[in-house]
C-alpha cells in the first residue's frame, strides 16, 4: 500500500510539474505576436523555405489582373523613365556598376528594392545605389551633378543638416589634431564628453564603442553579468543591430535560444515579465512606438498596399512606464537603444521624449557629430566589468577605437552645438513643425486624388498606400527622378533633417505630388474594384508554389482570373533590357556654405 502511495505521489509530482511547464509555455505562446514575425524561429525555418520565382515578361506588367493596353502602358512608361535615368546619371550609373563587383553591401542592397519576382526586368539603373561626392544645405549631389532633397537622413544620422556635421567634424579635428590617432590613452577633450553625456543620459558612468551595434552587445552582456540571468526580451519587429545576439530571426542562420520576442502592447507581454525569473533585461528599440510590431518599412516587402503605421505617442508612453515598473520590481535591466532616436526626439532622446529612465541606454549615428560612434550609459552597479569578491570572474569588452581622438573632438563639437538657445528652442517646437507639415503634405495627396497617405512619428515619415496595388514599389523611382533621393528602403521610411525650410519643404511636397501624378497617369496604379490586398498576397502565393509545383496549376485556381499565370524562373529575354534613367537633369544650384541650423517656421 505504501509503495502504491509512493508512486501515485511520484506521478502527481510529476504530472502537476509538466502542466506547470505547460502552463508557462502557453503563457509565453500568448505573449508572441501572431505574425510570423513574432515567431523568430518560424519565420528563419520558414523563410529559408520560399523559392525564388521570376515573372516573365508577359506578366511583370499585368499580375493585378491589368488589361493589355496598361500593361503596354507601363511598358513603355518603365523604358521612358529608366532612359531618363541613365542619361541624367550615367557617370554614377558606370560607377556604381564597377563596384558592384567588389562590394558586398552593392549587391544586397541591389537585390532588396523591390519584391524578388519584379528583380530580373527591372533595368540595371533602378537597381544600383547612389555615389554622391558633396552636400549642401537639405540637398546631395550625385558624380553626373544632380542635386537632390536628401530624405534618406544617412540612415538616421543626419538631423541638424549636413552644414552642421561637417563643421563639427573640421572644428572637432582641430581640437585633437595634435595628438594623432592615438589609441589606448585619452585626449583630455574625453571629460566634458562623459559629464555631458551623464547629465544628457540621467546615468552615472559611460563607455565608448565603435557602433550602435557593438554598444548593444555589451549593455546586454552587462545585463546578464550583474542579474546573472538568461534571456534578453525584445519587442516584435525591432531592430538592434546585427548581432544574432538580438537578432533571432530572419537574417541570423545561428539558432538563438536565450531571446523572448514579444508582442509590443500585450497584456500577455507584461503578464511574462511579471512572472518570469530568467529574464535578465528588456531591450526597446523606441521607434518601434511609430510601428509596433512591424518591421521598418521596405518597398522590397511591398507586394500589396497593407503596410501600416500605427503611432500612439500617449499609449506608447503608458505601455513603457508599465515595462519600467515591472522591472524595476523583477530586477530586470530596462535598455533603451537610442542609436536611433537618440538626440532626435529631443535633448534627452526617447527618454525625455515619453517620460522613462532606463537604467543602460545606448546611442550612436549622430552623437558622433558625423563620424562613427558607439555609446553605452549606464547606473554605476550595472557598469562595473568585474567583481571585487570574485576577481576572476570580469565582463570583458574592449574594441581598438573606441575613444578615437577625432570621434571624441567631433562629439565635443555636437555635445555643445546642441546646448545653445537655438538648438534647444528648435527642440521645444520641432515636433510641432513636423505634424503640421505632414497634415498639410496629406491635404495636398487628397487634392490630387492620390492613393498615397503620409504618417510621422515626429521627422520621421512613411508612405502608405490607401488602395491596393501590386506597383508600389515603382513609387521610389519616381521620386528619385523628380529630384528626391531615398534610401534603399524606398518609401518605407523618409528620414527628414532639422534644417529643412518651410519653403524648401513646399518644394518637396510639390516634387513629390508631381511624381505621384506621373506614376498614376503611367498606369501603375490602376485598379479593378474586385482587386483586394487579401487577394493580392493570395495570388503571390499561387505564382509562387505554381512555378515551384507546376501540375498544382491544374488543381488550383489563380485568385486574379484575368492575368495570364506562367512565371519564369529562368532569366527572362525581354524588350527592356536596354532600357536606360531623368529627361531634364536638376539643375539646382546649392547656396552659399552655411553652417548653422535654419530656424523653422
Amino acid at each position: 500500500m505504501k509503495e502504491n502511495f509512493l508512486l501515485y505521489s511520484v506521478f502527481a509530482v510529476i504530472l502537476v510539474y509538466v502542466l506547470n511547464r505547460i502552463r508557462i509555455r502557453l503563457q509565453l505562446s500568448k505573449a508572441k505576436h501572431p505574425s510570423l514575425r513574432g515567431h523568430s524561429k518560424w519565420s528563419r525555418r520558414i523563410t529559408s523555405r520560399i523559392p525564388y520565382f521570376s515573372y516573365n515578361e508577359s506578366h511583370y506588367f499585368s499580375c493585378d489582373g491589368a488589361p493589355e493596353h496598361i500593361a503596354l502602358q507601363r511598358k513603355e512608361a518603365l523604358h521612358n523613365l529608366a532612359t531618363n535615368v541613365n542619361q541624367a546619371c550615367s557617370k554614377t550609373i558606370d560607377y556604381c556598376n564597377k563596384l558592384e563587383k567588389s562590394i558586398s553591401d552593392i549587391q544586397f542592397t541591389s537585390n532588396y528594392r523591390i519584391p524578388f519576382p519584379f528583380q530580373k526586368l527591372l533595368p540595371k539603373a533602378f537597381k544600383l545605389g547612389a555615389i554622391t561626392d558633396e552636400t549642401q544645405g537639405t540637398k546631395i549631389k550625385d558624380l553626373d551633378g544632380n542635386w537632390r532633397f536628401d530624405l534618406s537622413g544617412s540612415y538616421g544620422v543626419n538631423v541638424f543638416g549636413y552644414d552642421f556635421y561637417k563643421d563639427c567634424m573640421d572644428k572637432g579635428f582641430e581640437q585633437v589634431k595634435d595628438l594623432g590617432p592615438v589609441l589606448g590613452s585619452y585626449h583630455p577633450i574625453i571629460g566634458e564628453n562623459v559629464e555631458l553625456i551623464k547629465r544628457i543620459s540621467g546615468l552615472d558612468e559611460v563607455s565608448f564603442h565603435m557602433s550602435g551595434t557593438e554598444a548593444v552587445m555589451q549593455a546586454v552582456r552587462l545585463a546578464r553579468y550583474h542579474t546573472k540571468k538568461t534571456h534578453l526580451v525584445r519587442f516584435c519587429g525591432a531592430y538592434h543591430g546585427w548581432w544574432d545576439g538580438v537578432q533571432p530571426g530572419v537574417g541570423n542562420r545561428r539558432k538563438v535560444n536565450d531571446v523572448y520576442t514579444l508582442a509590443d502592447l500585450s497584456e500577455n507581454a507584461l503578464q511574462v515579465l511579471s512572472t518570469r525569473n530568467d529574464i535578465a533585461c528588456v531591450l526597446i528599440n523606441p521607434l518601434q512606438a511609430f510601428h509596433p510590431n512591424s518591421d521598418s518599412g521596405s518597398d522590397s516587402t511591398l507586394v500589396a498596399s497593407d503596410r501600416d503605421t500605427n503611432f500612439n505617442k500617449t499609449q506608447y508612453t503608458a505601455w513603457l512606464k508599465n515595462i519600467q515598473e515591472i522591472c524595476n520590481r523583477r530586477n530586470i535591466v530596462l535598455i533603451f537603444d537610442e542609436v536611433f532616436t537618440g538626440f532626435r526626439l529631443g535633448y534627452r532622446g526617447a527618454q525625455g521624449y515619453f517620460d522613462v529612465q532606463a537604467d543602460l541606454v545606448t546611442y550612436g549615428k549622430t552623437l558622433g557629430g558625423g563620424l562613427p560612434v558607439g555609446v553605452l550609459a549606464g547606473q554605476s552597479h550595472l557598469m562595473k566589468r568585474f567583481r571585487k569578491d570574485a576577481p576572476a570572474d570580469v565582463s570583458f569588452a574592449r574594441g581598438t577605437f573606441n575613444s578615437h581622438p577625432y570621434v571624441m573632438g567631433a562629439m565635443n563639437e555636437f555635445l555643445n552645438r546642441i546646448q545653445s538657445p537655438e538648438i534647444q528652442n528648435i527642440y521645444q517646437t520641432i515636433e510641432d513643425v513636423w505634424d503640421k507639415r505632414v497634415e498639410k503634405f496629406n491635404h495636398k495627396l487628397q487634392a490630387n486624388s492620390l492613393p498615397i497617405k503620409i504618417t510621422n512619428m515626429h521627422s520621421i515619415l512613411s508612405v502608405l498606400y490607401t488602395k491596393p496595388s501590386r506597383y508600389n514599389w515603382m513609387l521610389q523611382f519616381y521620386l528619385k527622378n523628380a529630384g528626391l533621393e531615398m534610401s534603399w528602403l524606398g518609401s518605407g521610411r523618409m528620414i527628414m533633417s532639422f534644417n529643412f525650410t518651410d519653403e524648401e519643404f513646399e518644394e518637396v511636397m510639390t516634387r513629390f505630388v508631381q511624381a505621384a501624378l506621373s506614376m498614376k497617369n503611367d498606369g501603375w496604379w490602376w485598379h479593378s474594384a474586385e482587386l483586394t490586398n487579401k487577394k493580392i498576397k493570395r495570388q503571390f502565393l499561387f505564382d509562387m508554389l505554381t512555378n515551384e509545383f507546376p501540375v498544382l496549376t491544374n488543381i488550383m485556381s489563380s485568385p486574379i482570373k484575368s492575368i495570364p499565370l506562367k512565371t519564369d524562373s529562368k532569366s527572362p529575354k525581354t524588350s527592356t533590357t536596354n532600357i536606360q534613367p531623368i529627361k531634364e537633369p536638376l539643375t539646382y544650384k546649392p547656396e552659399t556654405k552655411n553652417t548653422t541650423i535654419k530656424k523653422v517656421s
